[in-house]
């Protein structure tokens, strides 16, 4: 194939990934029908494409489930060493997870356990054992406590403390996106968890929101440290062999950092991005590499810029969007270095005022009633002195000031109280708002050019207030909105 064609097989591919699976076939016949050898390339970049990222799509635990299905020993009121089994709590990429009493301590665990069918496996006992020693070794409020690692017989668990609240994933599924208060504290929390875990050389590596809990007291709690990485190279009692071998990719793919996706060097950078990536969904609701496909999504985590926070939550302290930003960064180095580096970050004097940008769209928004008001009152002042086409002109203006004075207040009212369905309310009121200013400034142009005949200045100031309305409208109002909410 010619150079030409690789770029156009290059371009379709790309633009392939972004459509849902069932429309492609019919897409790209129309896109590549008039080339055979392109048709059939990109035809089975899409093939192997498919079948390379299908491992991302269904968690482990999913095409394994049967191995628990017939197990009673997890079932309600079963006995297990020293715990009684309360209920399931949930699942994770190699185990479930159970709500039991203790009855040494008397007091309510979760506990961990392996599939049977690995716990037989001496890596993933290392696991189990690498998790319990890591998790205990960090005592913050933020981070779930571990009680004990017992091993009965061929069995592994974890008795670790149970939250009982809520998952970040929970909150995050909720129409109602959390105030920028909230991100501010969800984001100072999780970094000054995140950051007493890289202190001790302990890197998480599966940072994401099912694994952040909210308890009743309202503060948020880390869990599962079953892939945390410690630093071989220390001199401590923490620095265990490896179970993990360099080039292996764990974790959870649409929070993995660039690196990790590709089986590089993982560190608390690796953390960094993770928590960015939290941070974005969780201020927003919206993936900031969300993709159709769970390799279209690797694919942009690697290659592709999200869109700023800033445009999707513009009321977001610059603060915070700058931490999101940062650690969202595809080069490591230009990342925080650990957690811990972020919360200087955010612990200057915050604000939750709005951007400059939206403060100078607000602004730009009363100024433009204002001059439909004086517009108004121009538009009756000539018709009193100089009656005919202006009485129309003057009905016209009034009209469309009252109809685009309502819109604009109404926009002012929404973006302060309910900012979720700001931008659908913007679109709305954007036809309207553009014919009304249109309208305005044709009316006062020809009011003004019937008057200049009998009074010059008068009717070319009407003239130069109606061509400023509308060159504000045109040229102004859309690079405000622009710099204040982005696209």
């Amino acid at each position: 194939m010619t150079n030409e064609q690789w770029r156009r097989v290059r371009d379709l591919f790309e633009r392939a990934l972004d459509r849902n699976a069932s429309d492609i076939p019919e897409w790209l016949a129309r896109e590549a029908g008039d080339d055979p050898e392109v048709l059939a390339e990109v035809s089975s970049l899409l093939q192997h494409h498919s079948h390379a990222g299908s491992f991302l799509a269904e968690p482990v635990a999913e095409r394994v489930s049967h191995l628990f299905e017939d197990d009673s020993r997890f079932e309600t009121g079963s006995v297990i060493g020293p715990y009684t089994i309360v209920r399931e709590l949930g699942r994770g990429g190699m185990g479930r997870v159970y709500l039991a009493t203790d009855a040494r301590l008397g007091r309510t665990v979760a506990l961990k356990a392996l599939l049977p069918a690995v716990t037989r496996d001496a890596s993933q006992r290392e696991r189990l054992r690498r998790e319990a020693r890591a998790a205990a070794a960090l005592t913050h409020p933020g981070i779930c406590t571990i009680y004990a690692l017992e091993e009965l017989d061929d069995d592994v668990f974890i008795a670790a403390e149970f939250v009982d609240g809520h998952s970040l994933r929970e909150e995050i599924a909720r129409a109602d996106r959390p105030s920028p208060a909230a991100v501010l504290d969800c984001a100072r929390e999780l970094a000054d968890a995140l950051g007493s875990a890289h202190a001790k050389h302990i890197t998480h590596r599966d940072l994401k929101p099912e694994n952040v809990m909210r308890g009743r007291d309202r503060r948020l709690k880390i869990l599962d440290f079953g892939l945390a990485l410690i630093d071989p190279a220390l001199s401590s009692p923490l620095a265990l062999p490896r179970v993990t071998q360099p080039g292996m990719i764990v974790g959870t793919p649409a929070y993995m950092s660039p690196e990790q996706l590709q089986g590089g060097l993982v560190d608390p950078r690796t953390d960094v991005f993770a928590l960015g990536v939290l941070l974005y969904e969780y201020a927003s609701g919206l993936h900031p590499f969300d993709a159709q496909t769970p390799a279209a999504l690797a694919a942009r985590i690697i290659g592709s810029e999200p869109r700023s926070i800033r445009e999707v939550r513009p009321d977001v302290p610059d603060e915070i969007a700058v931490v999101i930003e940062r650690c969202l960064r595809k080069v490591p180095a230009e990342r925080f270095a650990t957690a811990a580096e972020i919360l200087p970050a955010l612990s200057r004097p915050q604000s939750t005022r709005p951007s400059s940008g939206v403060m100078w769209w607000r602004s730009h928004q009363i100024v433009a009633i204002g001059l439909d008001f004086v517009a108004s009152a121009l538009a009756w002042w000539i018709k009193e002195w100089q009656h005919g086409l202006t009485d129309s002109g003057f009905i016209f203006v009034a009209v469309m000031a009252t109809i685009v004075g309502i819109f604009r207040g109404h926009l002012l009212f929404i973006e302060r109280t309910n900012r979720s369905s700001f931008e659908a309310e913007r679109q709305r009121a954007e036809p309207v708002t553009l014919v009304g200013d249109i309208v305005i400034a044709l009316a006062l142009a020809l009011e003004g050019w019937q008057l200049a005949a009998a009074h010059p200045l008068p009717g070319v100031l009407t003239i130069a207030l109606g061509v400023g309305i509308g060159l504000t409208r045109l040229i102004v109002e859309p690079a405000t909105t622009r710099g204040a909410f982005g696209g």
